[in-house]
């Protein structure tokens, strides 16, 4: 039985910053480690997880004897913790013989700061430490104090997600991802002058203490030695650990309320006119789920972000698995009953 916990590798940073870069430069260096990936999407803008999938790396689907990747689809990391990342890790814990190392990439604006506290759930503890979090810093973009290479994205992103705090300031954003840093990598280093890397080596250092250090990195190219095995047990120091949204209601999981509905088959466009009145007409803040169209054999995927809805053919059902529809909503003072008559004309 396997007692040593597997450690944790937390990477953050805005979008553009070269997360993405830098999880693969791991895995390509990883050869013989067997990694499990979680990486956190974000609707349209999510191409993360095919970009891992692609690398050639030996990254295989679920089942695959290499690794495994899991992708938390819409919304920042920290927002989905309770309904998405608890279960997903708890699959992994059940693998845990199969996992040398986990890699998880949040989205470019969550803050690692409650995803960290999540490790001390008992469930979570018992099987994984975070061995560290490694906040990655677009210094071209520092270094012009627009702190992401694309500010208007990464605000379309924060506009089009009703968790989030849309009154913040990139900067402090900025600080809350450096606010948990045990490594900071300086990316793109080269696409900046000696002179801006020494400012920008200044502006970091008055956000974090002297024990995290600072490297920089050129395509993402980091030693492995000097990424993985930092030990830093960061879960059992976070709670120390300043950041502007400690007290922020927009990230109280437990302010809101989930449930979910089954029903049978129903018609596709029905069912996205009856989503669409319920948000506009409940407290409905998410939607995801899948559905049973009648006479498909194919799953159709759901996933709503205020009144932003995706919807498309993920997989087909398994042999033996009832084709039916299972929707969960995320919101505020949520009514079972009113919400499943509101899908009751969507029903085929």
């Amino acid at each position: 039985m396997q007692t040593t916990k597997i450690p944790a590798t937390i990477v953050t940073g805005f979008l553009g910053s070269g997360k993405t870069t830098l999880m693969r430069h791991i895995l390509e260096q990883a050869k013989g480690l067997r990694v499990a990936v979680i990486v956190n999407e974000f609707g349209e803008l999510g191409i993360d997880g095919e970009i891992l999938k692609t690398c050639a790396i030996g990254c295989k689907e679920e089942g695959g004897a290499d690794g495994q990747i899991y992708e938390l689809a819409n919304g920042c990391m920290c927002c989905t913790v309770q309904e998405e990342f608890f279960p997903v890790m708890k699959a992994l814990a059940e693998r845990r013989a199969d996992i040398d190392v986990l890699l998880i990439e949040t989205s470019g604006l969550a803050l690692p700061k409650p995803l960290v506290q999540a490790f001390q759930w008992p469930d979570i503890a018992n099987v994984f430490t975070v061995d560290s979090v490694v906040t990655v810093v677009d210094t071209p973009a520092a270094a012009a104090g627009q702190f992401a290479h694309d500010p208007h994205a990464v605000d379309e992103q924060r506009q089009a997600d009703p968790n989030l705090d849309h009154d913040a300031s990139l900067h402090e954003l900025f600080e809350d991802q450096l606010s948990a840093a045990d490594l900071v990598v300086l990316s793109k280093a080269d696409l900046v002058t000696a002179e801006q890397l020494g400012q920008v080596r200044a502006l970091v250092a008055e956000e974090v203490p002297a024990s995290v250090k600072m490297i920089e990195a050129v395509q993402g190219q980091v030693p492995l030695n000097v990424l993985l095995g930092q030990h830093r047990a960061a879960e059992l120091s976070i709670d120390d650990k300043h950041s502007h949204h400690d007290h922020d209601e927009d990230h109280d999981h437990d302010a809101f309320d989930s449930l979910h509905l089954d029903l049978g088959a129903v018609d596709r466009d029905r069912l996205m006119q009856a989503l669409q009145s319920i948000v506009e007409q409940h407290g409905v803040l998410r939607v995801k789920g899948f559905a049973a169209l009648p006479g498909k054999k194919m799953r159709l995927l759901v996933q709503g972000v205020g009144r932003r809805f995706d919807a498309y053919f993920d997989r087909a059902w398994a042999d033996g698995e009832a084709a039916a529809t299972r929707l969960v909503f995320i919101g505020k003072q949520l009514d079972a009953a009113m919400l499943r008559q509101a899908l009751m004309g969507a029903q085929a």
